[in-house]
């Protein structure tokens, strides 16, 4: 979409936006609207609402988050929050914990609080080629919706106020406090048939005039999906013609659910349960204890590529090379020696992951002498072992003729451990003081697994964690902050931070933020700010160390703070940094509706990205000694070489988000909420980064057309969402449409050849109805992307046999779309409150 249109759409947006009271009557006084909601994020004054923010602030409730059909904070904020964009589908472990993201940046660059407190990351580092690459940002499913009050997301760099990570915003989930509970029950499936899905949440709360404790109990199961035909390698989509010749053509067609014999592209099946807790008890005026905290456990296992009959045959003891033997030596190595033969049906690969999450916050709050002070501790530990399941080792196999199906292959962990102390000052209503400190301890751990795992080349799939990949790594880092809001004429309030923090790893930075808001009366305000901000590079992203493989490519991760890494002349990360400006204006015109329209800009330096695919394994050569000196054992394949995770370009990101909302009372025809919002965003390269000579003399680019499409195409420039929610008696109604623009990446094969991909511009509509039984049981039915969209599919390069992305599978979707890649999902939900 050309710039000038999706301008043209924000200002329909806008219009639209404020013609929805030309039809409505005044509302109901006891319906509040979301911008009236008081807000703790972004600012440290109390009792702000939404409306009233110098920042801008995105409200969810706990009732939007109840007619979302899926039960996961994710895919609740991708559907309420236009800047917001969820995963769809992820690359080996990465389909196993799917990511998030603000503004179409990085999911490391936003941060995420519970009830104001930094929340750990995940363990399980994305790390194949994506929008959302190098993600290791905390797991939103581990706080299910069910515990929390509401949402706030403030779209607006804030790292002078929150520390590191705060570059595009702020995502701050607030727990429940309140009295009474209620139990939901919800189950779905696609409308393939596939993907099923069942939850139970229950949440209970006590309150008395002393303090409060609110519980959550959380299950979800989900099956796998499975999209796309044929895998090109037994059925050409061209020809039709089954792979190989006599018994191998036979023993593809024999293969279980032929020729779809490949459930790579699809959904991981998992179970999943989470209990949460949010507590407080007031000592006295002056003292009060809190705490919560979270622990959950995923149990997950995800299809990888199939392995074909011919893939497994002792090659070594019939003297050709390893590998995929062709179909003559196949026939005859059966007609001869069929115990050289490993499966005749192949086999369908699996990545396991058991995950166990732990957070839990602990504090005391009071007053002395007219300051208010805070003082608290946070402790997060993400641990996930990792398993090769209906799988073998083909080396060993070669070896031996023999070899385990199933292999432990190791365990990461990700420990973080925050205390705060903050305090504030008021003088009267003309300024507020605040200032605090904060300590942090940060481990990142990955664990070994066992010997068959990683033998020579590994388990097919995933291999294990070598000896050579294992081992600890830690940081600390330590700050301290002041901030300053003052009121010095009415209507005017300016408010300034500046934080400076010391890393244990990399030094110090200093970040500063100044915000301002001038209401010229109750209809109309502007606000404005300007920032700088910064990102640590994560453990993970310094340290972690694999070998990615395909049926046909095999890639050493190397980690980017390695002697390994410094081969190819690749530097050790360092931080990001950042610098935002950001305008808007506030627009009241009549009762409970309200308009906001907020420009920004931000400027990264020094981005850290996933590196392009480095081919060559010549002997000798920089790559080859440097995946040697990585300790792994690559496969045979013609697209071998390295990938890393570097320091790089320069970006510049500019868009307008818009919130409009407005609630109505129709009296006998009921009430209605109207939400429209909506989100442009355009990145921009300004500058690719060097490129480290060893590469450079190979005549390769650490940073190609490739890598380059995922930052500035592969999330929308533009998203719109438009909804209503209506209530008559017993029944209720929900309606979303949300419009996606194009979006695009360029694909590689893996061997330079690159593809260009694009997904056009869509419309998903959701629609929810709901009938209230009883005064406490609500039955409710809907359906998300009700119209059954599915994104294009991946081209077929015919005259090479691969995917786009060399891959195997034919007319699989693109796995970058925004809204997913299942298609329709419907759903029923039953609620009893008490």
């Amino acid at each position: 979409m050309s710039i000038s249109r999706s301008t043209s759409m924000i200002a329909l947006a806008i219009a639209l936006a404020g013609a929805v009271p030309a039809f409505a009557a005044d509302p109901a006084p006891d319906q509040g609207a979301p911008d009236d909601a008081i807000i703790v994020t972004g600012t440290r004054a109390i009792g702000i609402t939404a409306a009233e923010s110098a920042a801008p602030i995105k409200l969810v409730s706990a009732d939007a988050m109840t007619h979302v059909g899926q039960p996961n904070l994710n895919q609740v904020l991708t559907q309420l929050v236009p800047s917001f964009t969820a995963q769809a589908f992820g690359g080996d472990a990465a389909n196993l914990t799917l990511s998030a993201a603000l503004r179409g940046l990085n999911p490391n660059q936003t941060l995420v609080l519970v009830n104001g407190k930094r929340r750990h990351g995940t363990a399980n580092l994305q790390v194949l080629s994506s929008a959302f690459q190098g993600g290791a940002a905390p797991d939103l499913d581990f706080i299910t919706p069910a515990s929390i009050d509401h949402v706030e997301v403030l779209t607006d760099g804030a790292s002078a106020q929150y520390g590191s990570d705060a570059i595009a915003g702020v995502v701050n989930i607030i727990l429940k406090k309140k009295e009474g509970g209620s139990i939901s029950a919800t189950g779905g499936q696609t409308y393939d048939s596939d993907g099923e899905t069942a939850s139970t949440s229950i949440n209970y709360g006590i309150v008395n005039d002393r303090g409060y404790l609110n519980l959550t109990a959380f299950y979800r199961f989900h099956n796998y999906t499975q999209r796309g035909q044929q895998d090109i390698r037994v059925l050409d989509p061209v020809t039709g013609a089954v792979g190989g010749t006599g018994a191998l053509a036979a023993d593809y067609q024999a293969m279980p659910n032929f020729p779809r014999v490949n459930p790579i592209v699809g959904d991981a099946r998992s179970h999943f349960a989470v209990g949460s807790f949010n507590a407080g008890f007031d000592a006295s005026d002056n003292l009060s204890f809190y705490g919560f905290g979270t622990v959950g456990y995923r149990d997950a296992k995800a299809y990888e590529n199939v392995r074909l009959p011919n893939r497994l045959v002792r090659t070594a003891v019939l003297g050709v090379d390893p590998g995929t033997v062709s179909a003559a030596t196949y026939n005859a190595t059966l007609a001869a020696n069929p115990s050289y033969i490993f499966s005749r049906t192949g086999f369908r690969p699996q990545e396991a992951f058991k995950e166990t999450d732990y957070s839990a916050t602990g504090g005391a709050k009071g007053s002395v002498g007219g300051w208010n002070w805070d003082l608290s501790t946070t402790f997060g530990l993400d641990q996930a072992k990792v398993y090769t399941l209906n799988s073998a080792n083909r080396d060993l196999f070669i070896d031996t003729g023999s070899t385990p199906t199933d292999f432990y292959d190791g365990k990461f962990e990700n420990f973080e451990w925050t205390s705060n102390f903050d305090v504030t000052h008021s003088f009267g209503d003309i300024a507020l003081l605040a200032a605090g400190a904060e300590y942090r301890l940060n481990s990142y751990t990955i664990s070994q697994g066992d010997p068959f795992s990683y033998y020579k080349t590994g388990a097919q799939s995933f291999p294990g964690y070598s000896p050579a990949a294992s081992g600890g790594h830690r940081r600390h880092n330590w700050a301290i902050y002041g901030d300053l809001a003052l009121t010095p004429v009415e209507g005017l309030k300016l408010d300034g931070a500046v934080r400076y923090e010391d890393y244990s790893d990399f030094g110090n930075k200093t970040t500063w933020k100044i915000t301002g808001r001038y209401d010229f009366n109750d209809m109309i305000a502007i606000r404005g700010t300007a920032a700088t901000g910064f990102r640590a590079p994560t453990l993970a992203e310094s340290y972690y160390t694999q070998v990615n493989v395909s049926p046909n490519s095999s890639f050493v991760q190397l980690a980017a703070n390695s002697p390994a890494a410094k081969i190819l002349g690749i530097p050790d990360l360092k931080p990001e940094t950042s610098t935002n400006f950001s305008g808007g204006f506030v627009f009241r015109p009549v009762p409970r509706l309200t308009i906001t329209v907020d420009a920004f800009q931000i400027r990264l330096k020094n981005r850290i990205v996933g590196s392009s695919q480095i081919n060559s394994l010549t002997v000798g050569d920089a790559v080859f000694r440097a995946a040697q000196a990585s300790g792994y054992t690559l496969e045979t394949f013609a697209n071998s070489g390295i990938v890393a995770f570097v320091n790089g370009p320069t970006t510049r990101t500019r868009g307008v988000d818009i919130v409009a909302s407005y609630d109505a009372d129709f009296g006998s025809y009921g009430r209605a909420s109207f939400t429209l919002s909506g989100a442009y965003n355009k990145t921009t390269l300004r500058s690719e980064g060097a490129n480290p000579a060893p590469i450079g003399a190979l005549g390769q680019s650490v940073f190609d057309i490739s890598q380059q499409s995922y930052l500035t195409d592969a999330t929308p420039k533009l998203k719109l969402i438009g909804g209503v929610n209506w209530t008559l008696g017993k029944f209720s109604v929900t309606a979303r449409e949300t419009y996606y623009s194009k979006t695009s990446a360029i694909y590689n094969d893996g061997g330079g050849l690159y593809t260009p991909t694009r997904i056009k511009a869509a419309g998903i509509t959701d629609l929810e109805v709901g009938y209230k039984l009883t005064p406490k049981l609500t039955l409710a039915v809907g359906a998300n992307n009700l119209f059954d969209k599915d994104p294009e599919a991946e081209p077929y390069l015919a005259a090479f046999g691969e995917t786009a992305g060399g891959g195997v599978v034919y007319n699989q979707p693109l796995t970058y779309s925004p809204y997913g890649i299942n298609g329709g999902y419907y759903y029923g939900r039953v609620t009893f409150d008490f």
